[in-house]
């Protein structure tokens, strides 16, 4: 007589081995003595399970770099976890120092707007974040934390806002579970919530999964948040440190193109009014990236345009100057430089450059390269100097002053990346020329198809800068 067959867990074989002895055991005993183990083994396996689940959920949320990325693998992991179609996450640090937004899951911005008619207190992401926000407030007070928010039945609530049943019956959603976003060192971060079609609301199960990935997912948005804010409050003081607008000169009309990559650089472009209706034209690189660079190009620029002031005319002058300022203040920091002062009213330019790329002339009847001397960067050598170059351009031609990032960003050899430039140059449409940002636009579409913000290059976190001035 054969034992009976228990179901199969995990991919484990539970199948019973017959007794030895010849009297048929009673039908409930070997059940009876198999159902712990069973039992034992289904909890197992759902332990497995959810962990297996959690693992592979925080993984995919720990390779997100960006706050708008997170907030979005947040929403999914989270829908998956208590088993909802729609949700939204409002972030709102409590700090107040912003990032302030909110993202949805399946739901239009339209859909978002209507949220927010709801009143504050009405909605559970409201009472949530209003509950964080008092109890920071009061400190170490004693008083029950807010953990969670069920809506299981959003009609059937007497006490339900008439608002938020207008908006619920609009956007199709019969009842919501909401979590807050708190951390430990930061504080309330914001909060989530996912909206169900029909009256529904998690297992205990669920709830405590969630519970698990979104205190991690905090803690991750946290530091984005930080991150954040350092890459808005270094791109505002790099914005602060370059020219808010181009002047208006007589005789020349121009244009400027600034990216800078993900981690901060040091290029930098000028163009300042000189005396005698003269006009100053600069380009340069700081060596290095992030905030120190940021920095050291903002004194490189300031300096450059004290000494334009004074001895403009003579450009070596100028950069010669800067050398020596550069290698008593910042001996360990190199840069490259590019001086150009101009004299519209008789179309003459004489310009110099330290270790930079010259410059580009583009017009109806030539497109080609300034010849300058090749020069050492700025604090590479005990002093700097080099001759300088004249030229004078024709009506109707603009020179393009560049920095080395934008030939780096196409992924080229450098004798490639120059054809490439000088090729797009050629190939500016006859209806453009009369439009310095309109041949700056063409050059850079040319060179870099995929963009400035999905560079195809090898080094492509680096700064471009395009200057470009048509003469008259």
């Amino acid at each position: 007589m054969t034992a009976p067959h228990l179901p199969k867990v995990a991919g484990i074989d539970s199948t019973v081995p017959p007794p030895a002895h010849t009297v048929p055991p009673g039908p409930a005993a070997p059940y009876a003595q198999a159902a712990p183990g069973a039992l034992i083994q289904d909890r197992l396996a759902g332990w497995v399970s959810d962990l297996t689940t959690l693992h592979e959920l925080t993984e995919r949320l720990s390779r997100t770099s960006t706050l708008d990325g997170a907030l979005d693998e947040l929403l999914r992991a989270g829908a998956a976890l208590v088993g909802a179609r729609r949700g939204l996450v409002v972030l709102e640090p409590a700090d107040g120092r912003g990032p302030d937004t909110t993202v949805g899951l399946g739901l239009a911005r339209a859909d978002l707007g209507h949220l927010e008619t709801v009143p504050r207190a009405a909605t559970a992401f409201g009472r949530l974040l209003d509950a964080t926000a008092a109890t920071a407030t009061a400190g170490d007070a004693p008083g029950p934390a807010v953990t969670e928010i069920v809506q299981p039945d959003l009609f059937a609530d007497d006490t339900l806002d008439p608002r938020h049943r207008e908006v619920a019956v609009r956007l199709g959603y019969a009842a919501s579970y909401a979590l807050p976003l708190v951390t430990d060192a930061a504080g309330r971060v914001g909060a989530a919530a996912w909206l169900y079609d029909e009256p529904a609301e998690p297992a205990e199960r669920r709830r405590h999964l969630v519970g698990l990935y979104v205190r991690h997912a905090t803690e991750h948005l946290a530091r984005l948040v930080e991150l954040d804010r350092a890459r808005t409050t270094e791109a505002t003081l790099r914005a602060e440190l370059l020219p808010p607008r181009l002047p208006r000169v007589a005789g020349v009309q121009l244009a400027a193109r600034h990216h800078t990559g993900p981690r901060g650089g040091g290029d930098w472009f000028d163009a300042l009014p000189l005396p005698d209706a003269a006009l100053g034209l600069a380009v340069g690189s700081v060596t290095g990236c992030g905030p120190s660079a940021v920095a050291a190009m903002g004194r490189l620029r300031a300096s450059l345009r004290a000494y334009a002031v004074m001895e403009g005319e003579d450009p070596v002058a100028v950069l010669s100057d800067l050398e020596l300022l550069l290698r008593l203040t910042e001996p360990a920091r190199s840069a490259t430089a590019l001086f150009a002062y101009c004299e519209p009213a008789l179309r003459k330019i004489v310009l110099a450059g330290a270790g930079h790329s010259p410059p580009l002339i583009v017009g109806e009847r030539r497109t080609e390269f300034v010849e300058t001397s090749l020069s050492a960067p700025l604090g590479m050598l005990a002093c700097w100097e080099a001759p300088s170059v004249e030229m004078r351009p024709e009506p109707g031609e603009t020179l393009l002053l560049y920095t080395d990032g934008l030939l780096h960003r196409t992924g080229e050899a450098m004798d490639r990346a120059f054809a490439k430039l000088h090729a797009a140059a050629v190939s500016v449409p006859k209806a453009a020329r009369d439009d310095p940002g309109a041949i700056a636009d063409h050059v850079l579409r040319t060179v870099l198809p995929e963009g400035l913000d999905a560079p195809d290059g090898c080094d492509s976190e680096e700064d471009v800068v395009l200057l470009a001035a048509r003469f008259e």
